[in-house]
C-alpha cells in the first residue's frame, strides 16, 4: 500500500458525534483527523436548513453534557430549538474546544481499506489524497444520505428543485409561486406550514400520512431552565435510566385498564403538553395493538376537529400503528390544510407518473410548478456508511457483508472489520433515543476501549462472529416483542428504499443497551478478538 499521512484515529463526519469523538480522543492523547464533506460542522443541522426545521427534543436535553461549564453557560431561546440556533451551538462548541484545526472540511472519503499486515486503515479522499490510521470511527449520521426517488424525467424539470435534506444556505422566497412538495414525513410536516404562508399555491403529494402531535413550542421558561441547571447532573442521570433517554414522564399503567373518560383525559393532557411524550401516555402503546388503537383513534379525532373538510381530514388520518413510523411534532400542520391555497393529492389514488419540464404529471392530472420540493427522507441508518467503499479482511466489502441487512456487534463494531467503529449505527438505540445522549455514550465507550488497547499493548480489536450473530438475534427478538417491525412500512426497516433488505434496525431500550455495553467492557472485551 502507498503511504500517506498517519494518525492514531480517523473520524468520518463532523456532526455532534464527530465533534465529541475528536474532543474526547484528543484529550486522551490520541492524534485524530476528522473528515467532513460539508464546509462546516453540525451534521444534520448543517444540511437541513429548510424553513421550520427544529428539534423535537427539549433543548435542555438535546445538548452535550460532557462539559459542565458548557451546559451551564449556554442558554437556549426556545423549548424546542430551531435549526439556526442548533447550528450556532455546534459552531460555538467547535470554537470553544478548538476543534476546527483537526477537521478537514469539503472532503469526502471515497475508499477505506484495512491493511491486515499492519493492522491499520488506509483512506482515500475524493481528491485522491491518502491517509492512514490505526482506528476508524464512522460518525456519518443516521439520516444523512438523501433518498431521491427514481422519478421519470426528474432531470428535465426546469424549475427550482430542492430536497429538504440539502437545503440552500441562502433564504428561499416562495412568494407568488406554485410549489409542489412530495412527502408528508417529519421534514415535510415542519416545512409545509411555512411555505403555505408564502406560496400562491402549495400542492402536497402524499403517499402515507404521518401521525403528528403539536409541539406547543414556546420561549424558554427561564425559571424552568434555572431549575434544571441547578440539578443538571441528577436530571441527566435520571433521563439515562428512561427507555429513550428522554424526560417523557412515562405512565406505568395500561391504556386498557382504565375507563374511557380517564384514558381520554390522559391523551388530552398529553396533546395539550405537546411533543413526543404522547407516546408515553400508557405503558403498552408499543406492544398491544388494542391499546395502540385507542391512541390512534384519539389523534384521528383531533385531526377531524382541526381540519374543516372532513373528507380531507380522513385522508390525513394514518391507518398504521402509531409509533411504528417516527412520531412527528408540528406547529399548525393540520391547520394548514384549511388554507385555500393548499391542496392535498393522494398519490395512492392518483399516482405520480413522471416529472415534466414545467411540473408534475399524475395518472389523471398535470400540475404546473415553479418549485418542486422532495421531502422524501433518507436512506437511514446504513445509507451513509454504504456510500463509502469500505473493505475489511480479505477485501470483504461492507456492502457485501450487509447485503441481507446490517450485521454488527453492539451497534458499534463489525466482524471482519477490525479497529472499525460506528457511532449510533444499526443495532444500537440511535434514532429511538435522545441522539446526543446516545452519541456521548458511544464515544465514551469507544474512547475507553482504545485506552484499554493502548494500556495493554494491543493493536487490533474485532468482534467475534458468534457475538455478532447473537447480537443481531437479540436486537430482532426485542423488536419482535413490539408492534414496530410489522406495524407499517418505515425507514426504521429500510422500507422506503427500493431493494433494501427489510430489517428493523434500532435496538429498543436505552438503559438495557448501556448495561450490555458496560458488561462487555467490564469483562475485558472478551467477546472480541484482541491482538
Amino acid at each position: 500500500m502507498s503511504s500517506g499521512k498517519q494518525f492514531d484515529v480517523i473520524v468520518v463526519g463532523a456532526g455532534f458525534a464527530g465533534m465529541y469523538a475528536l474532543h474526547r480522543l484528543r484529550t486522551l492523547g490520541f492524534s485524530v483527523q476528522v473528515f467532513e464533506v460539508g464546509d462546516g460542522v453540525g451534521g444534520t443541522w448543517y444540511w437541513n436548513r429548510y424553513p421550520g426545521a427544529r428539534c423535537d427534543v427539549n433543548s435542555l436535553e438535546y445538548s452535550y453534557q460532557f462539559s459542565q461549564e458548557l451546559q451551564q453557560q449556554w442558554n437556549w431561546s426556545e423549548k424546542y430549538a430551531p435549526q439556526p440556533e442548533i447550528l450556532n451551538y455546534a459552531n460555538h462548541v467547535a470554537d470553544r474546544f478548538d476543534l476546527r484545526r483537526d477537521i478537514r472540511f469539503s472532503t469526502r472519503v471515497q475508499t477505506m481499506t484495512f491493511d491486515q499486515k499492519n493492522n491499520s486503515w488506509q483512506l482515500q479522499t475524493e481528491q485522491g489524497e491518502i491517509f492512514q490510521a490505526s482506528y476508524c470511527i464512522m460518525a456519518t449520521g443516521c439520516l444523512s444520505k438523501n433518498n431521491i426517488p427514481d422519478f421519470e424525467d426528474l432531470d428535465k424539470f426546469r424549475g427550482r428543485l430542492l430536497h429538504t435534506g440539502d437545503w440552500p444556505h441562502e433564504k428561499v422566497d416562495f412568494s407568488g409561486q406554485r410549489v409542489g412538495i412530495i412527502g408528508t414525513g417529519s421534514s415535510a410536516i415542519q416545512v409545509i406550514p411555512q411555505i403555505a404562508q408564502q406560496a400562491a399555491i402549495l400542492t402536497v403529494f402524499q403517499r402515507t400520512p404521518s401521525f403528528s402531535i403539536p409541539a406547543h413550542n414556546a420561549q424558554m421558561d427561564k425559571s424552568y431552565e434555572r431549575s434544571i441547571k441547578s440539578r443538571y447532573a441528577d436530571f441527566r442521570q435520571d433521563n439515562s435510566k428512561r427507555y429513550a433517554a428522554l424526560n417523557n414522564n412515562p405512565n406505568s399503567i395500561s391504556a386498557l385498564e382504565i375507563s374511557d373518560d380517564e384514558r381520554e383525559a390522559e391523551y388530552e393532557a398529553r396533546w395539550q403538553a405537546g411533543g413526543l411524550a404522547f407516546l408515553a401516555s400508557f405503558n403498552d402503546l408499543a406492544i398491544n395493538i388494542d391499546a395502540n388503537k385507542t391512541a390512534a383513534a384519539f389523534v384521528h379525532k383531533k385531526i377531524h376537529q382541526i381540519v374543516e373538510d372532513q373528507a380531507l381530514a380522513k385522508r390525513l388520518c394514518p391507518q398504521t400503528v402509531l409509533g411504528c413510523k417516527r412520531l412527528c411534532v408540528d406547529t399548525d400542520y393540520y391547520q394548514t390544510f384549511n388554507r385555500d391555497n393548499v391542496k392535498l393529492i393522494d398519490i395512492n389514488e392518483d399516482a405520480i407518473e413522471k416529472i415534466t419540464a414545467t411540473g408534475l404529471k399524475t395518472k389523471d392530472n398535470v400540475y404546473e410548478l415553479d418549485t418542486l420540493i422532495l421531502a422524501t427522507g433518507f436512506d437511514a441508518m446504513t445509507g451513509a456508511l454504504l456510500s463509502i467503499d469500505i473493505r475489511g479482511i480479505d477485501g470483504l466489502t461492507l456492502q457485501e457483508k450487509w447485503q441481507q441487512g446490517p450485521k454488527n456487534y453492539l451497534g458499534l463494531t463489525v466482524h471482519g472489520f477490525p479497529n472499525f467503529f460506528t457511532i449510533t449505527g444499526p443495532g444500537s438505540p440511535s434514532v429511538l433515543a435522545n441522539m446526543i445522549v446516545a452519541i456521548e455514550q458511544h464515544v465514551d465507550w469507544i474512547a475507553d476501549c482504545l485506552s484499554y488497547l493502548r494500556e495493554n499493548s494491543l493493536h487490533s480489536i474485532e468482534a467475534n462472529e458468534e457475538s455478532e450473530r447473537q447480537w443481531v438475534k437479540l436486537v430482532n427478538r426485542i423488536a419482535d416483542q413490539t408492534l414496530f417491525p410489522s406495524g407499517c412500512n418505515s425507514w426504521y426497516t429500510g422500507a422506503n428504499i427500493p431493494g433494501k433488505r427489510r430489517v428493523f434496525m434500532p435496538y429498543l431500550g436505552f438503559p438495557s443497551y448501556v448495561e450490555k455495553c458496560n458488561e462487555v467492557a467490564a469483562n475485558s472485551y472478551s467477546s472480541f478478538k484482541l491482538e
